[in-house]
């Protein structure tokens, strides 16, 4: 029989998850490889916007670290819930499929999206990461509001 490394994916995707939990940024990068493929479901014209920096490709565990810094500082600290609804595994791939929810600390407007999360754990790191998220939902949480510069 050959060997399936499914129970490591799933053992690497659930310390993953707790680490994203406890919010150290630094920790939860060293859970990724030195070079990975991180993408985010975005309008390739979208990325790098002001008001949503962490929404970027990234390439690096430095991006990672980088990521989850940028992504808590645009958020308001303690009103956030994400919600695990599934976790499924095959080989070395594995798929989160789950809700954020957010408040954005720039305009004050909270937002709830859908996700899905395509991770490929190697060795024991994660080598790709792939969001998919309702991005429309973020952008109109961040988007200032028409004759009030980002008033809630």
């Amino acid at each position: 029989m050959p060997y399936d490394p499914t129970p490591e994916t799933r053992a690497a995707v659930r310390e993953l998850l707790a680490r994203i939990g406890a919010g150290d940024p630094d920790r939860i990068a060293r859970l990724y490889a030195e070079e990975c493929d991180w993408r985010l479901d975005w309008p390739e014209e979208e990325h790098g916007r002001p008001d949503t920096p962490w929404i970027r490709h990234r390439a690096t565990r430095a991006d990672v670290a980088a990521h989850f810094r940028e992504l808590a500082a645009h958020h308001v600290p303690g009103e956030a819930d994400t919600r695990v609804e599934r976790v499924l595994a095959d080989g070395e791939d594995a798929v989160v499929l789950g809700v954020v929810r957010q408040t954005a600390a720039p305009t004050g407007r909270a937002y709830t999206a859908r996700i899905a999360l395509h991770l490929t754990v190697r060795d024991g790191v994660v080598v790709r990461h792939h969001v998919y998220e309702d991005s429309l939902a973020v952008a109109r949480a961040f988007a200032p509001r028409e004759g009030g510069a980002g008033a809630p």
